[in-house]
């Protein structure tokens, strides 16, 4: 736990990379340069958020469909923002899982086809990878630190050993954070992304108005589940319609303070393990669209700063889906190992893939299909 490390090790000279991400219902492309830091020239990030409206959540045929004919676009845009040709690229990274797999095959299929027409390297780049190592798009931590990655499809407290190392110590047992909140938001009429419109309508409410269960009170460890609250929501909606403006504000005040109660909780239950085991790391990052939540933000903050760490978050645009942390891990598995690109044009995108491998239930932790899978 206590080896050192630096998410922006030097290298002969800079790296410029292409990022694609066509994970679920987003299609990103990015240029990235990478010397001492990195520098983000471009993020280009084009969502579908009308082409699903009317079916209350992602549906993987349009999704894939979309990214088929918008990535060619997107990525000549990004190229052109950052003022880069292809010529000029050094290296291409992909999204090549877990995700959508129409989605992810629609992105790396495009990828493969650059690097076979260009001749450069392609590195596969694990979708959670790219959120885990984003906060080194903005400011390098040092490994090891505790990850609180939570977002549609996802909700795992990880400690990142490495750009390529990662080991899981709590998961969701069913649904993720993210979908616990697209699903609230749908429930309680809301329009557009579930956790922005919770969280606006929240800041209208009383957060005290409802009591709701507290997930997993007496099960020991650090693994999360929502489709209780979820369906405790559903029921108090269900008793109380019709809804008044200042009910709905309530219950989604209610539902957001017991939401980020939970994620907080287990955040604290690992700090406390790793602190046994040894010594807790000295930086907490979260990770993924749920962490660009006020609340949720403002009590980890809390948390670090109880166990003597310091919380570092990426920024909002490089919490939300994007191509520019894909381009950044890959360049960082690049930088140690230049084999990594070794076989990528024959490599099959994954619709799962977890961080940590060793877990005997490798398929545990993604969460069902829900907005973001």
């Amino acid at each position: 736990m206590t080896r050192p490390g630096t998410m922006t090790a030097q290298a002969d000279r800079p790296l410029l990379v292409l990022g694609i991400e066509s994970s679920c219902d987003d299609t990103a492309a990015s240029v990235l340069r990478l010397d001492d830091g990195a520098q983000v020239l471009s993020s280009i990030v084009i969502g579908q958020d009308q082409a699903h409206a009317p079916y209350g959540g992602v549906v993987p045929e349009i999704a894939a469909r979309a990214h088929a004919a918008l990535i060619d676009g997107v990525v000549a845009d990004a190229l052109r923002e950052a003022d880069v040709t292809m010529q000029q690229i050094d290296l291409i990274a992909a999204t090549a899982g877990p995700g959508l797999i129409g989605g992810v095959m629609s992105g790396f299929s495009f990828a493969k086809g650059l690097a076979l027409a260009t001749g450069l390297p392609l590195v596969p780049v694990n979708h959670l990878a790219g959120h885990a190592l984003s906060v080194g798009l903005e400011e390098a931590v040092p490994f090891p630190y505790l990850l609180l990655l939570v977002s549609g499809g996802h909700t795992q407290i990880l400690l990142v050993e490495d750009v390529d190392r990662f080991r899981r110590i709590g998961t969701t047992i069913d649904d993720a954070a993210g979908e616990a909140f697209d699903k609230t938001a749908k429930l309680l009429g809301l329009d557009g992304a579930g956790g922005p419109a919770i969280q606006r309508l929240a800041e209208q409410g009383n957060a005290n108005a409802f009591t709701l269960p507290t997930p997993l009170a007496n099960r020991p460890g650090c693994d999360f589940s929502f489709s209780g609250l979820k369906t405790a929501v559903r029921l108090l909606i269900a008793d109380n319609e019709p809804l008044t403006e200042a009910m709905r504000a309530d219950i989604a005040a209610s539902f957001q303070a017991a939401a980020v109660d939970h994620l907080v909780r287990r955040v604290r239950r690992a700090f406390e393990g790793l602190a046994e085991d040894g010594g807790a790391p000295l930086h907490l990052v979260a990770a993924g669209g749920v962490a660009a939540n006020t609340a949720l933000r403002q009590q980890l903050g809390a948390v670090a700063e109880e166990f003597g760490a310091r919380l570092v978050l990426p920024g909002f645009a490089f919490c939300t889906d994007n191509a520019a942390m894909i381009a950044y891990a890959g360049a960082q598995l690049y930088r140690r190992d230049p084999t990594c690109a070794d076989g990528a044009l024959s490599l099959a995108p994954r619709a799962r893939w977890p961080l940590d491998e060793r877990e005997a239930n490798v398929t545990l932790g993604s969460g069902r299909k829900g907005r973001k899978a």
